[in-house]
């Protein structure tokens, strides 16, 4: 009994950080000279010309015209 709640409580706390490594935050620098960071890729919905995120500083999800958009890299973490 005491070993299977060790081997599940382990396999969980695997997978938790295997989740946690997928997102990483990235940077959305604007044709003015702004610079977002998001928490999360960003989407870009082709129909509307939208890009989705989720700013890293607030935690609100916001959206910004992809022709206001210069760029989108990776951070480091």
């Amino acid at each position: 009994m005491r070993t299977t709640l060790l081997v599940t409580t382990s396999l969980t706390a695997l997978a938790l950080l295997f989740v946690s490594g997928c997102s990483s935050n990235q940077t959305v620098r604007t044709n003015d000279g702004k610079t977002i960071v998001t928490d999360g890729k960003p989407q870009v919905d082709d129909d509307t010309g939208l890009v989705s995120y989720k700013n890293a500083e607030t935690g609100q999800t916001e959206q910004i015209n992809r022709d206001r958009v210069k760029s989108m890299s990776e951070l480091d973490n």
